[in-house]
């Protein structure tokens, strides 16, 4: 009880300068419970959005094709069946606002679906105006996509599907009872959603409910074994485990990213608690001599200040909850951006947040608190005869200086071994241990580099006269706290010079392997599922192209003359012009072949089942139609634009599946014809797709722009996580400059009294934190930029074979140290410039 009360009149008399190594673990572990709520709460919302729209069994055609409607009667006609519904939906047309001429809908890559009226869908469906479409003029839009694109009832929308566009008046908007999965639904009277975007009398799926007599295993056995091949049938459970496993593959990708930026923010929160405990531990030294001179002992000091580091956890852990939960309804309304509307969605809290939150932000400052309170149970009781200043650092100890050096150069070393195994899982662990060694080296190796680095960067504070001259001395005579309050801005800046150079590299790369892969001229493009047909006629027929390739992508699954069975999307079947507007790179066989006749296969597919130009492949289409082909191609890996995909002739798929069944073309590529004005070409093209306008026409330099724009969209998103961690980085900072103000308390007063002015004794704090700050921002730089040319090496034959350093990225974050630096410098330059003369100097 004791030692407990020692520590908590220790922390509640120096809490203004723990304030900051508070405000950090607040903000660690609002990021870890922010993750962990939202991913949960998304979820939920999703799950119960599956929930409430699965039907008992749905039944639907091998490969997605259609059903016939004499399969509902079929299914309706089993025992144990109370009603068998056909229903129609697809997710390749579009919706158009004919008036403006603009697509309506999600535009950040959700899909657009377009269905048929149903009992069902009135069931997970609350109209908000309006009524439900009735005859073949009249369509529903879902409340979202009409609120966003304007649309109001009574207004004319157009439905371009695969075989072309229908113009209908907009009968009333509806909401989803649950959550909106972000896409566009609209829905028209079944009959005629058959005729306009089937083509066909059919269904692509039939809804089944029971009645209960028979469990759903026996009902799905008896639907099976009455339709025969050719058709899934799906359980509710899973349909339910597909759409979660689909909805996981998103959310969990996120929450692993917040959670690692979790973990960073964690990692510099520990030093900005050891670099504060560190100092308090030799501002109080005379404090803790006192102690000892009464009887304490050394092991009572350390837990003394375990005891105030616990304390200190587990109020930032409590306070950093609600932090937390306002970080979860943060990022569930940033998710309204790309169409899922989590707005009314319940936070939900998982049982073990909580306790896990307190636990790590305890784990964290305990375990940032231990070094210092070891070198408390070093003070003798001698100490409390002595001033209570500290002597200045001299430097980091032989030990510390020969282990930095040891773990930068075997890290040094990893590094750039990365790219020497043949697999690049094994590189990258290589990778992986290169940087953490080297990050560990350097923040170990902080203050050694302090002393040489200070003197170096801090050679431009001489111009600043006195005050930075003084500035310059007390960042070099503390190398331990310069080091360790450069080591939080490192780790920060590492990173973002990391993720810029590894970008603009991907960037350098995918252009590059355009310009080496793509030999068309003109690219016509849609954010998602198809073209339709009066799109593509419209294109073949402007003048002055040569010719026009038609890429579809099919669903299929190959059959390996090993016995293995791959399921694969990737089957892109291309009209024989891709021959020249596609280079395929070739480690075997021939591109001809591959476009007449034969299929191509990557070079990895081809190892992992031994394959060989010659070797034949069964590929299984939609509704179970197959088809033998030979190898023609191996295609080299390492381009983004073609590994992992079959290429085969749209004349030999054809062969196999009439072009009635075929799904539309995803892809168009063009070349120019000789001696054709290119920029007249573009200007038709543009023309004609005006009446499509979610379809965009792109030349090689667009084409180009695209994929830069969608790297800096992944860039953009870093650069806003990191900047958490740099806002941590920060505090450490203040922290350690209010922290050192103190300390020199008695010091200032001395500089006043001789005849420093406020004036300049304020430029000293200032200059003194910029130099600190660019310290930590060159070794930062200086990390990333060994770290992301080692990543390019290692990815190299990847497709990321161009190593570009993005100078001007790294001089924004030098720049951005230095405003770091004056920023920081604000508070305790102005506490420096309030101080009293006489009360400075009778300081103890």
């Amino acid at each position: 009880m004791v030692l407990l009360r020692i520590a908590l009149r220790s922390a509640l008399a120096h809490k203004g300068r723990m304030a900051c190594s508070l405000m950090a673990v607040v903000l660690s572990v609002a990021f870890v419970v922010g993750s962990l709520v939202f991913s949960r709460t998304a979820a939920g919302a999703f799950e119960g959005l599956f929930a409430a729209t699965t039907s008992d069994l749905s039944v639907r055609r091998a490969g997605n094709g259609i059903l016939p409607v004499a399969t509902a009667g079929r299914i309706a006609a089993l025992p144990g069946v109370r009603t068998a519904v056909g229903d129609v939906k697809v997710d390749d047309a579009a919706l158009v606002d004919p008036a403006r001429n603009r697509p309506v809908g999600p535009h950040e890559g959700a899909p657009v679906t377009v269905g048929a009226w149903t009992a069902d869908a009135a069931r997970r469906l609350a109209l908000t105006s309006g009524r439900p479409p009735a005859g073949g003029h009249e369509i529903l839009l879902d409340a979202d996509s009409a609120a966003a694109s304007r649309i109001r009832t009574g207004d004319r929308l157009r439905v371009i599907a695969r075989a072309g566009s229908h113009d209908f008046t907009v009968s009333g908007t509806a909401r989803f009872t649950t959550v909106s999965p972000g896409a566009a639904l609209a829905l028209i009277e079944p009959a005629t959603a058959q005729r306009i975007l089937l083509g066909a009398a059919g269904f692509t799926s039939v809804e089944i409910s029971g009645d209960g007599t028979r469990d759903a295993g026996r009902l799905e056995a008896d639907i099976e074994r009455d339709l025969g091949p050719g058709y899934r049938v799906l359980t509710a459970a899973e349909q339910r485990r597909q759409d979660i496993t689909e909805l996981h593959s998103l959310l969990g990708f996120l929450t692993y990213a917040l959670m690692g930026f979790a973990g960073i923010s964690l990692l510099i929160s520990g030093f900005l608690i050891v670099n504060t405990f560190s100092m308090l531990v030799s501002q109080r030294t005379r404090e803790y001599g006192l102690l000892r001179a009464i009887g304490a002992g050394h092991a009572q000091l350390s837990r003394a200040l375990l005891l105030e580091a616990a304390a200190l956890g587990v109020l930032g852990s409590v306070l950093g909850q609600p932090a937390g939960l306002g970080l979860a309804v943060l990022l569930t309304r940033l998710m309204t951006t790309v169409g899922m509307d989590l707005t009314d969605a319940s936070l939900v809290l998982p049982a073990g947040v909580p306790a896990v939150s307190i636990t790590v932000g305890v784990v964290v400052t305990v375990v940032a608190a231990w070094a210092p309170a070891h070198r408390v149970a070093k003070v003798s009781p001698l100490a409390a005869m002595r001033h209570h200043a500290v002597s200045p650092d001299r430097g980091a100890g032989r030990v510390l200086t020969g282990t930095a050096l040891l773990l930068t150069a075997v890290g040094a070393v990893c590094l750039v071994q990365a790219d020497a195994p043949a697999d690049t899982t094994t590189g990258g662990l290589v990778l992986a241990l290169g940087v953490l060694l080297t990050l560990t080296g350097s923040v170990a190796g902080g203050p050694v580099l302090a002393t040489a680095a200070i003197r170096l960067l801090g050679a431009p504070a001489a111009l600043f006269g006195v005050a930075g001259r003084l500035a310059r001395r007390n960042a070099v005579r503390s190398p331990r706290r310069t080091g360790a309050t450069a080591a939080a801005l490192l780790i920060g800046m590492s990173l973002v010079t990391f993720a810029a150079v590894v970008t603009t590299s991907l960037t350098r790369s995918v252009d590059s392997q355009i310009d080496r892969s793509i030999g068309a001229d003109y690219a016509v493009l849609t954010p998602h599922g198809a073209l339709p047909q009066p799109a593509v006629a419209a294109v073949q027929a402007v003048p002055g192209l040569r010719h026009v390739t038609v890429e579809k992508e099919v669903e299929a699954v190959v059959l390996t003359p090993d016995g293995q069975r791959t399921s694969t999307p990737m089957v892109r079947a291309c009209s024989p012009s891709a021959l020249h507007d596609l280079r395929l790179p070739v480690t075997a066989g021939t591109r001809e072949g591959a476009f007449a006749g034969g299929i191509s296969v990557d070079a990895d597919f081809a190892a992992e089942h031994h394959l060989v130009p010659g070797s034949r492949l069964t590929v299984v289409y939609a509704g179970g139609r197959r088809q033998a082909l030979p190898v023609a191609l191996i295609t080299t890996v390492g381009s983004g634009l073609f590994d992992g995909a079959f290429y085969t002739g749209l004349p030999t798929y054809t062969s196999a599946v009439p072009e009635a069944e075929q799904p539309g073309a995803r892809r168009l590529f063009a070349q120019a014809a000789s001696g054709a004005d290119e920029r007249r070409v573009m200007a038709d093209l543009k023309r004609a797709v005006r009446p499509y306008p979610r379809l965009t026409v792109q030349d090689r330099a667009g084409y180009k722009k695209g994929v830069r724009e969608q790297i800096g969209t992944v860039l953009y998103l870093v650069y806003a996580l990191l900047a958490l961690a740099i806002t941590i980085a920060l505090l450490g900072v203040v922290n350690t400059l209010a922290l050192s103000v103190v300390e020199r308390t008695r010091e200032i007063g001395l500089l006043r009294a001789i005849g420093l002015s406020r004036r300049q004794l304020r430029r000293m704090i200032r200059v003194e934190s910029v130099v600190i700050s660019l310290f930590g921002a060159v070794l930062g730089c200086g990390l990333g930029l060994a770290w992301g040319v080692c990543t390019c090496r290692l990815l190299a034959p990847r497709g990321l074979d161009r190593i570009a350093v993005p100078l001007d990225a790294i001089a924004s974050v030098v720049a951005a140290s230095l405003l770091i630096g004056l920023v920081a410098a604000l508070g305790p330059a102005c506490r420096t410039g309030r101080m009293h003369v006489l009360s400075a100097v009778g300081t103890d």
